[in-house]
């Protein structure tokens, strides 16, 4: 059966309840007349152990909420009652005194208490021998290790029990708040990394289809042959970004769910597919100049995917803002892969509005490889380099 509210751990009812306890216990000692134990004046009424048995009570009921206060007056009603010639009852609870001011008081308190109990039951030992003059006087200090260190003993070891539970409950809490944070992160850098790829699958795609749009809209007189290669442009456009976002449904999915398991990879998002970029750029109606330099060879897939991203995006603002042409380098270097796309730039602010998502985008992906991106006018023109590391050449 579970206590009452008003009785659960750590509750003042509690304490009072204990208090009560001790008060019905010590008076049933008391009529039993479990008084005087030491005898030091056999003729002292028994109603003068009431008040030291009602103060050790009250020592009891303030264990929790006020150790200090709680062991003084204990045991000063301990030292009158023992003057009295002491009686079994107080004896008893005072103990429970002593134990509650280790569990619940200051660290410095129950120190104390374990030096001054060893004291006295030393004391107590050797006084006993003095008064006895026999070996058999050391069972006063036994007494006193009974009554005063045994307590303090097992208070200390439950207190330091407490203390390793609530430093485990803290270091699980930590670890689970480290925990939580790191999902957190985790969580966010996917998030941001799918942005990254929706953007490039998503965005450039469009981009060529509305450019392409606009110009069938707005250029009036187009004959047949022009409609249909700024429709074929778009068609193409259009089923290469169906294509990559199917690819990247893929990837997202568990493995084994996709509709079709043995269907091949349509795209292949690597810088050696670059030459697709190019043919794609070209015809939108970017005249794109490849420069290649050094021996081009096998990259960590990281840096193949940000790679070919890179430029995907750079051609694709070249396209947006750039008055028709681009030059793009491709520098094969020991430990790099240097990208850099130039174009010039339309005056007046013509072209395609743009968010600057593509420009952030570049930028974390070379980060997070730990390359290095820049983007800016450089010599009349627009350039976007990058250097990203492929960890070879020492």
């Amino acid at each position: 059966m579970r206590p009452p509210p008003w009785l659960g751990s750590g509750t003042r009812g509690r304490d009072l309840a204990l208090a009560g306890a001790s008060l019905a216990g010590g008076l049933v000692l008391w009529t039993l007349g479990w008084q005087p134990q030491i005898r030091p004046h056999p003729d002292v009424p028994a109603v003068l152990f009431l008040p030291s048995l009602l103060a050790m009570c009250v020592a009891v009921g303030l264990r929790r909420a006020a150790p200090r206060a709680s062991l003084a007056v204990g045991t000063v009603a301990v030292v009158v009652d023992i003057a009295l010639g002491g009686s079994l009852g107080a004896i008893l609870i005072y103990t429970q005194v002593l134990y509650d001011a280790c569990v619940y008081g200051p660290p410095r308190l129950w120190r104390w208490l374990l030096r001054a109990t060893i004291g006295l039951s030393v004391l107590g030992a050797v006084v006993g021998v003095i008064l006895t003059d026999q070996w058999s006087g050391v069972a006063i200090g036994v007494l006193v290790v009974l009554v005063g260190l045994l307590p303090v003993l097992t208070g200390i070891s439950v207190r330091q029990y407490r203390d390793q539970a609530a430093a485990e409950r803290a270091r699980a809490e930590q670890t689970a708040r480290l925990v939580e944070l790191d999902r957190r992160q985790a969580v966010s850098a996917e998030r941001a990394r799918m942005a990254r790829e929706l953007h490039d699958v998503v965005a450039n795609h469009l981009s060529a289809v509305a450019i392409h749009a606009t110009a069938v809209l707005s250029v009036p007189g187009l004959d047949r042959g022009q409609v249909e290669s700024a429709l074929r442009v778009i068609r193409e456009s259009s089923v290469q970004g169906l294509a990559e976002m199917r690819q990247m449904i893929e990837v997202l999915r568990e493995p084994g769910t996709s509709a079709d398991p043995a269907a091949p990879e349509v795209v292949t998002a690597r810088l050696a597919e670059a030459d697709g970029l190019v043919d794609r750029a070209r015809a939108a109606g970017l005249a794109v100049r490849v420069r290649t330099d050094g021996t081009p060879g096998a990259l960590p897939v990281g840096v193949d995917l940000a790679a070919y991203r890179i430029v995907q995006e750079s051609l694709t603002n070249a396209l947006k803002h750039g008055t028709g042409e681009a030059e793009l380098t491709i520098a094969y270097r020991p430990a790099e892969v240097v990208l850099t796309v130039e174009n010039p730039v339309r005056g007046g602010g013509a072209g395609l509005p743009g968010a600057g998502a593509g420009l952030i985008g570049m930028r974390e992906r070379a980060t997070l490889l730990a390359g290095r991106f820049t983007a800016g006018p450089h010599d009349g023109r627009w350039q976007v380099r990058a250097a990203l590391p492929t960890g070879e050449g020492g």
